[in-house]
């Protein structure tokens, strides 16, 4: 193994590289790539597999099959495409290696071979720090949980993968090698973006604000059709209801870029999409990925043409010296049985079903954890059946499997001739399922080496790009001002709900969730600074009164984006929430009632 590499190749190209993105998550739209290959001119493929639970996932299934490990549909994904990729140069970058890179770079040599084709296959490693973790932690690295501040020694925690997300510089490598096809492991997902851009404008390590704009237009073409009118608050102006094209970044060699989509595709690129997508799962406006911090309330996007959105004026500073570990660990055994109630006395036949189910359990003490929810989707002198019908949902955890599962199910349904009238659920009884729990920690950059397997099977270390403070810098955005000069409304306000002026766009980030509310006038955004404060947020959602929320003004977006530490409680994967990627929790708050100045209804 080499020591370090030259810089990458410059690529002679006086033209934006044109980055095509064709997967958001595993098991997205499976036709996306042949879409975007024949859709029109691309350079790069990428496709973007991996979350915190996919992680959870692939560790499953290599726990069936020590090969496995990978997301197995890039591979047919993949036959469709490749030959017409290689006969027209167009790259193709993804992490759907997951926790089993090489394993992945096998097969997709395996399947060229099937095809009569010859590709040149490089695999991006170092990433998984499992087996190192003793090490570390000897080393006094404490892999405290990023938002409890909890040290991973003595909490109990055996974790089951451990992955520090890698940045974009060993796809620059392997794609200035000669690579065809890029698999990566647990690189950020910008990194797919951030690689590619790199390599072919020949950006230094240094060049913070053509990298920072690099990684604004991966996360925003991250998550595929969400760039493009998919999941979009405003659904009046998505006037194309075909399903949305993927998007495609123009990333030019000053770092900016155009977000845009085949011609004849449905959704919608515009101003509003894209920010919403710049909105989605961050937190405070200094972006951190591992190659540089973006920061976000310096991005000004800009509508050039129809469903062609620019993105300028992204500033950039070096990375901090450590970088994100994603653990998880076996939480333990969970069920969840859903129960319909219908008509009268709902609260009272609640009552009663979960009396009368832990009546025959030994309590809802027996359990390590209980969550009981009552779910009201009835309404008086209901027109039908359907309409006068709540769900009472009824999850229990445990370290026992034998508590959670037949055995608590089995005792739900013989209710179902000694319980409330109407008694039915909404499925069998089920069996328990094992949950994992997420656990976020930093370690220093330097105890982590990026590889990169280069097509002609040697390889070659990573270098990581000098780091800095990471504090943010002294930029002030347009428009900054507006939040602290807000209009002088005349005071007359109309109860609406609060989606009538914002959107918003939410998810997930560990156990804490992100929601991002933007106007579509200056005189909306501030107005909606000044309303969302935490304190309101919290009266909004009530779950959150005694949750940590945070609130970060993004006066340039005209938006304001609320982290509420702790929602999601464990994890996607542990959550007990029925939204438990809090996918639905922005419209939720979109619908709250709040009292509006008049001049802001039009």
């Amino acid at each position: 193994m080499s020591s370090a590499a030259p810089p990458p190749t410059r690529i002679p190209a006086d033209r934006p590289v044109r980055i095509a993105n064709c997967s958001g998550f595993y098991g997205d739209r499976m036709a996306a790539y042949r879409e975007m290959v024949e859709g029109g001119p691309i350079d790069v493929l990428t496709g973007d597999y991996l979350a915190e639970l996919t992680m959870l996932i692939l560790w499953k299934a290599r726990q069936k099959d020590p090969a496995a490990g990978y997301a197995r549909t890039f591979l047919g994904q993949l036959e469709e495409v490749l030959g017409t990729c290689l006969d027209r140069g167009i790259r193709i970058v993804t992490n759907a290696g997951g926790l089993n890179p090489l394993g992945l770079a096998d097969e997709v040599a395996k399947v060229a071979a099937r095809l009569g084709l010859a590709p040149k296959v490089a695999a991006v490693t170092g990433d998984d720090l499992l087996d190192r973790l003793p090490e570390l932690q000897a080393a006094g690295i404490d892999l405290a949980h990023m938002d409890t501040g909890r040290p991973l020694a003595g909490s109990g925690v055996r974790p089951i993968s451990a992955n520090a997300y890698l940045g974009g510089w060993g796809i620059s490598e392997a794609l200035a090698a000669g690579a065809d096809v890029v698999v990566c492991p647990r690189v950020t997902d910008a990194s797919l973006v951030v690689g590619p851009a790199t390599w072919w404008h020949g950006w230094s390590r240094t060049d913070w604000d053509a990298l920072a704009g690099a990684v604004v237009a991966g996360h925003v073409i991250e998550c595929g059709p969400q760039a493009t009118g998919g999941n979009y608050a405003f659904l009046d102006e998505v006037t194309d209801r075909r399903y949305p094209g993927f998007p495609i970044a123009e990333v030019a060699a000053d770092g900016s870029s155009v977000i845009t989509k085949h011609p004849d595709t449905g959704g919608l690129v515009s101003v509003g999409t894209v920010t919403a997508q710049l909105l989605y799962e961050i937190a405070e406006p200094a972006y951190l990925n591992p190659d540089v911090i973006a920061h976000f309330d310096t991005v000004v996007p800009e509508q050039e043409a129809p469903d062609r959105v620019r993105i300028s004026g992204t500033r950039g500073s070096p990375p901090t010296p450590s970088l994100k570990v994603a653990l998880n660990h076996l939480g333990g055994w969970r069920n969840t049985m859903t129960l319909v109630l219908t008509g009268l006395d709902i609260e009272a036949k609640a009552a009663w079903a979960e009396e009368l189910l832990f009546g025959q359990l030994g309590g809802r003490e027996s359990f390590a954890e209980t969550d009981v929810r009552l779910l009201r989707f009835d309404v008086p002198d209901a027109l039908t059946n359907e309409q006068a019908t709540a769900h009472l949902r009824i999850t229990v955890k445990d370290g026992d499997p034998a508590k959670v599962g037949r055995r608590f199910s089995d005792a739900l349904t013989s209710l179902a001739l000694g319980g409330y009238a109407g008694f039915h659920a909404t499925t069998p009884p089920t069996p328990e399922t094992a949950y994992g729990v997420y656990w976020p920690a930093l370690v220093p950059a330097d105890v982590v080496t990026q590889v990169v397997r280069l097509p002609d099977g040697t390889d070659r270390v990573v270098p990581h790009p000098p780091s800095g403070a990471g504090m943010a810098i002294p930029v002030a955005p347009a428009g900054a001002d507006l939040a602290m000069s807000a209009p002088a409304f005349s005071g007359e306000t109309r109860r609406v709900p609060l989606g009538a002026v914002a959107g918003a766009r939410s998810g997930d980030k560990g156990g804490n969730a992100n929601v991002g509310f933007w106007a579509r006038t200056d005189d909306g955004y501030a107005w909606l600074a000044a309303e969302l404060t935490p304190d309101r947020i919290r009266e909004l959602l009530p779950e959150a009164a005694d949750l940590d929320v945070r609130v970060f003004p993004l006066a340039n977006l005209r938006a304001v984006n609320v982290v509420i530490v702790g929602l999601l409680g464990d994890g996607v994967a542990a959550s007990t929430r029925p939204d438990p990627q809090a996918k639905g929790l922005g419209e939720y708050l979109r619908s709250r009632l709040v009292d509006v100045p008049v001049e802001l209804l039009g």
